[in-house]
């Protein structure tokens, strides 16, 4: 039986009536997307008709979902805002602060020797406050999330920008910071600008070796790192109802990697059959009940082009497997002759050293097993693997499923590493150089989502391709990038020219799923008596101080950092081994912007004292201006703040005195972070005017005492030599993001309100 069905049912209950009085007020058929928006308005049924990409709208999501790396600050802002249990049902899991090393047992245990502060701090923060607790070692969280949690057309948040891997189960799940979550576990309402949509139309047929990865690979060529921002993407057709829930779960899930809101797909047997073999089967039938409700109207996928935003055709039947990387999720290479002429042009190494397979994003029983089939070819075919291999299960339930069938031996027969059902590699926490700053230049390919310099291992010199997991495990057998499946034959160990076979696996596991212990921990009924406590020397952990508000008077303040090409949040905020600080805003502050690149030297962490004409770290000269009491500056290119949810990426700069964040453009869910902190998150008027900005600046706010929303904001920069120029800046901020920034931070307003 599932999780909150009572829950589920209600969700149902409601959705037909508000769903038919938003059919009739927009006046049209409605798209899966939204149905689900519409019956989750605050207000319940709709009154009127949103604009796509211009109203703000306040939703009342289903559930939130944080994981342990995010959760620390969530929580800890949670515990400011005066509430004795959270308003709707939350989770935590335990998948972010495990090292991949020596292998699961061995690497479980020093996570847990290491980090059991934060796991202590966690649990029994989930235990007063009403939250589910997943332990380490459970799994992957947006995998427990689809296995335990999703259900066809409810609306999700989680503090991962990953969430949206529930939409293979029909949600709307959207990534957000903390403080958004902070908002719905108080009972509050959520803003969203109401997105756009754009259609992906899938048509034909997945076969050999075209995986579900390489349909997000295709897309993300088609749209880039951020040509789905503001939008959420809803597949359908005949190629999106034959592929399995966990395909569809694998699609959404690198969705964060074109910046969309979200990314779903209507409700379908797929579904129904994966609800049924996670024990839901109560879920399945609540939904059949409904079934025309979680899919869009049937006019809607006749006639796309007249209800989304934009429409993209994708044939699975021509679609062959693809290569995206290295450095970027959306640059992608067919397998064979063009991977072959692209690594030789820029110089990629061909040899590979690891295939790496796991992640959130294709860590189930299908994946495993379609990777296992590669994996056991190279047995019988009498191969040896030319590169290193490392799996990641997807949670306990899939690892102890895939060992009870031999999955999991196959790989260890190839000398695989089976690491703990965590993140692992995907998010930096990989031991795999004592000094990866001075480690070579090489190749990897991973089934994860993303590839960002440094992004897996610390090592800037490691080119790393993102791929299916079948192609994954054959390219890790060859040793070789341009390997090409298809077509390439191996020798094997005894001299003989051998194939693989194109891969096989199981949609679900033909045995059933089983599991023994799958790390669940339930809150008390009654967590008042529960005491969370946090050392005052802790390095790991620190209590909150509010944000002071800026004030509508900024002058004198100076440039920190002017970001030069693209800054992700792992640039401003890294991962890895900074992880273990997540939960110490002082200490993980030492790491803000060091990964941004000085358009003025072209170096990291490398940036101008204004009041020393020295040169600095980035951090080290943040706490110059603060101490000096002046406020900061940090000027950035496009698509600043791409990447992950983490709101330390904002939470840290206005820690250390940053005011503003002037920019070409924003990633979506950053953007509101900045908001959320009470900051400026700003955009160049013209974009040229990013050119005006030199590094001995200092920024004057003319009228920021007139803060209003669709008002420009104008600028005056005075430069070294005296002179000066005024330009202006946009910004998207309502009346309520202004009152948020007037009080320091949404959560002092939360907390004003609480206490009125």
């Amino acid at each position: 039986m599932a999780f909150d069905i009572d829950m589920i049912k209600k969700v149902y209950a409601s959705m037909t009536e508000r769903v038919d009085a938003a059919r009739d007020i927009v006046g049209k058929p409605l798209t899966l997307s939204e149905k689900i928006l519409y019956a989750h308005l605050w207000d319940g049924t709709p009154t009127k008709a949103f604009t796509r990409g211009k109203d703000y709208v306040d939703f009342a999501p289903d559930r939130v979902a944080c994981q342990d790396a995010t959760a620390q600050m969530a929580l800890l802002q949670f515990m400011q805002a005066g509430k004795q249990k959270v308003a709707v049902p939350t989770t935590v899991h335990c998948d972010h602060l495990i090292q991949a090393k020596n292998g699961a047992s061995h690497d479980l245990q020093h996570a847990i020797n290491t980090s059991n502060e934060v796991f202590n701090f966690l649990e029994s923060v989930s235990n007063k406050y009403g939250i589910g607790f997943w332990k380490p070692g459970a799994g992957i969280i947006h995998q427990v999330v689809l296995e335990n949690y999703a259900f066809p057309g409810g609306m999700m948040i989680g503090t991962d920008s990953h969430t949206v891997n529930a939409g293979g189960l029909g949600m709307v799940a959207i990534g957000v910071g903390g403080a958004d979550a902070v908002d719905v576990m108080a009972g509050m309402a959520w803003e969203l600008k109401f997105p756009k949509l754009i259609g992906v139309r899938l048509t034909g047929k997945l076969s050999g070796w075209t995986a579900p990865k390489d349909v997000i690979l295709k897309v993300a060529e088609i749209l880039t790192v951020k040509g789905g921002t503001g939008a959420i993407v809803e597949y359908f057709g005949p190629g999106a109802t034959a592929m399995s829930c966990t395909g569809k779960g694998t699609i959404c899930n690198m969705g964060a990697e074109i910046g969309a809101t979200t990314s779903t797909f209507g409700y379908d047997e797929s579904m129904e059959r994966y609800l049924k073999a996670t024990d839901r089967a109560d879920v399945a039938e609540a939904a059949n009940s409904i079934k025309n409700y979680l899919t869009a109207d049937a006019e809607v996928y006749a006639n796309p082009e007249q209800f989304f935003d934009q429409v993209i055709d994708i044939n699975l039947s021509e679609l062959g497997p693809l290569l995206n990387g290295p450095f970027t999720p959306d640059l992608s290479t067919a397998v064979g002759n063009e991977m072959t002429e692209k690594a030789k042009a820029n110089d990629w190494p061909i040899k590979v050293e690891w295939g790496l397979i796991g992640s959130c994003t294709n860590s189930s029983y299908e994946d495993l097993s379609r990777a296992s089939s590669i994996a056991q070819q190279a047995l019988d075919k009498g191969l040896k693997t030319k590169a290193e291999f490392g799996i990641n299960p997807g949670s306990e339930q899939v690892r102890y499923t895939a060992e009870r069938d031999g999955i999991l031996e196959v790989f260890e027969k190839l000398d695989a590493k089976i690491f703990t059902n965590a993140c692992g590699p995907c998010i930096g926490q990989w031991a795999r150089y004592e000094d990866p700053k001075n480690a070579p230049k090489n190749s990897i390919v991973h089934s994860f989502n993303r590839n960002f310099a440094k992004r897996a291992d610390g090592n800037p010199n490691t080119h790393a391709f993102v791929a299916s997991p079948e192609l994954t495990a054959a390219i890790a057998i060859a040793g070789r990038l341009d390997f090409n499946p298809l077509t390439d034959k191996l020798i094997n160990e005894d001299g003989q020219e051998v194939m693989l076979d194109e891969p096989t696996g199981w949609e679900l596991p033909p045995k059933g799923f089983e599991v023994k212990d799958n790390g669940y921990l339930a809150p008390m009924e009654d967590g008042s008596g529960v005491e969370v406590k946090v050392a005052s020397d802790s390095e790991r952990l620190q209590l909150l101080t509010p944000f002071v508000p800026i004030g509508d008077t900024i002058t004198g303040a100076k440039l920190l950092i002017k970001a030069f090409g693209k800054c992700t949040t792992d640039h401003i905020s890294m991962a890895g081994p900074w992880l273990r600080f997540r939960g110490h805003l002082d200490n993980i502050a030492n790491n803000t912007l060091i990964g941004a690149v000085n358009a003025y030297n072209k170096k990291t962490n490398f940036v101008k004292n204004q009041l020393t004409g020295e040169y600095g770290g980035v951090p080290d000269t943040a706490r110059a201006y603060k101490a000096a009491g002046i406020k900061s500056v940090v000027v950035g290119d496009h698509n600043y703040g791409e990447g992950s949810s983490r709101e330390h990426a904002a939470m840290q700069p206005r820690h250390l005195g940053v005011a503003a964040v002037i920019v070409k453009s924003f990633a979506r869910i950053h953007e509101t972070n900045l908001k959320k902190q009470g900051m400026l998150g700003l955009t160049f008027a013209n974009e040229n005017d990013y050119d005006l900005i030199q590094e001995d600046d200092t920024f004057n706010f003319l009228d920021l005492n007139e803060f209003a929303p669709d008002k420009p904001l104008t600028i005056e920069v005075v430069h070294a030599d005296g002179s000066s120029d005024t330009f202006k800046v946009n910004h998207t901020y309502n009346q309520s993001q202004i009152d948020w920034y007037n009080e320091g931070s949404a959560l002092n307003l939360i907390k004003k309100e609480n206490a009125a």
